[in-house]
């Protein structure tokens, strides 16, 4: 069996979906990042989701995101995108991560 390990580095110059530790959606080309998982986002937008409305699309342009506020980093699917219709999708927003000490 085979293990294989994704990095920062293996998304570069690639379109990205990151999911914030405050529950917000970002789309855009991850330019850059530092060793605190701080990303560099061009072209980027945020996707304000909504139960009764189109999902709205926030144009961001370059935008750079702490890494304390980056829950999850994955790529975007391009041919599956393509093919969504934004305007008909309808989701209840992504809560945010709530720490509590134990």
């Amino acid at each position: 069996m085979s293990s294989q390990t994704t990095t920062l580095n293996d998304y570069t110059s690639k379109t990205v979906s990151v999911l914030t530790s405050d529950g917000r959606t970002l789309v855009g080309t991850l330019t850059g990042f530092d060793q605190y998982q701080n990303l560099i986002l061009t072209s980027c937008h945020e996707r304000v989701w909504s139960e009764d409305r189109a999902v709205e699309l926030v144009d961001l342009g370059v935008y750079v995101v702490r890494g304390d506020g980056v829950a999850v980093v994955g790529e975007l699917d391009e041919e599956a995108e393509a093919k969504r219709d934004l305007e008909k999708e309808r989701s209840e927003g992504i809560k945010p991560i709530i720490h509590t000490n134990l």
